[in-house]
């Protein structure tokens, strides 16, 4: 179904989302999703990051890449891929017809589960700076209720209260802006909308502190203390907050207002 704009019904869906001054007369579709960056590049926290905007991530990143490292960082019996879906599922409380922002989707492999959560009246939007990214996004997704948008993941573009529920999984210990990135989040939250956040967690052990403050130095990514980011939902008015901690990394969720 084509929207009165003449885009695809959900492209134009997440375009009336945007902030007023984003929302050109003629907006920019790349290869099938809503282009806000063009030639410009995000500023690089490091090599973890700068990976995520090669074309060769993507190509791996769903099959071995993400399932490989999450592992890794959880534990070998860390909840796999499938787990993490449920979990965010779970976090986010999705029902038919919400609305719900995928920040750095990557290649859409959850904003597809979202979709299918919302149902045909829902929609999923996600929002990565990487063109590859994005463009196997674009691919792999055929569902109608599903829009992509290149754009800054931490200042987000849209309007306030635009989404129901916010998913941010393995990207905010990449950002060189995290807090800021929460506040955004935040903002662009309706009443009660939910949050879920899968990032890193530093260990309580004082040398091994020390390895995973170095490591995460060495490769741009941050090590989040052990009650920095509930501490941070808090302070921003999420209640019912839920915190699952396992090897590394913490899947944290909660509740706005």
């Amino acid at each position: 179904m084509e929207a009165a704009t003449g885009l695809p019904s959900a492209v134009g869906r997440a375009l009336a989302l945007l902030e007023p001054a984003l929302r050109d007369a003629e907006p920019t579709i790349h290869d099938r999703y809503l282009d806000l960056v063009g030639q410009r590049s995000p500023r690089s926290t490091g090599p973890a990051q700068d990976l995520m905007l090669t074309g060769m991530v993507p190509a791996i990143y769903e099959r071995w890449w993400r399932p490989a490292l999450g592992r890794l960082a959880k534990g070998v019996f860390g909840p796999g891929m499938a787990e993490e879906q449920r979990i965010a599922r779970l976090l986010l409380g999705l029902g038919r017809g919400d609305g719900v922002l995928d920040v750095a989707c990557g290649p859409g492999n959850f904003t597809r589960e979202f979709a299918r959560a919302v149902g045909p009246v829902g929609l999923a939007v996600g929002i990565d700076a990487s063109p590859t990214m994005l463009a196997r996004a674009v691919r792999d997704t055929g569902a109608p209720n599903v829009a992509y948008v290149r754009g800054d993941a931490v200042t987000l573009p849209f309007r306030d209260r635009s989404f129901d529920a916010v998913c941010c999984f393995a990207a905010l210990h990449l950002f060189a802006e995290p807090f800021p990135a929460l506040d955004h989040m935040t903002r662009v939250l309706t009443g009660g909308g939910r949050i879920a956040i899968f990032t890193s967690c530093r260990t309580r052990s004082v040398p091994l502190r020390a390895l995973d403050g170095l490591a995460g130095a060495r490769s741009g990514m941050r090590m989040f203390d052990r009650d920095e980011i509930t501490d941070a939902l808090r302070a921003r008015g999420f209640r019912e907050i839920r915190r699952r901690i396992t090897g590394l990394t913490q899947f944290v969720g909660g509740r706005l207002g």
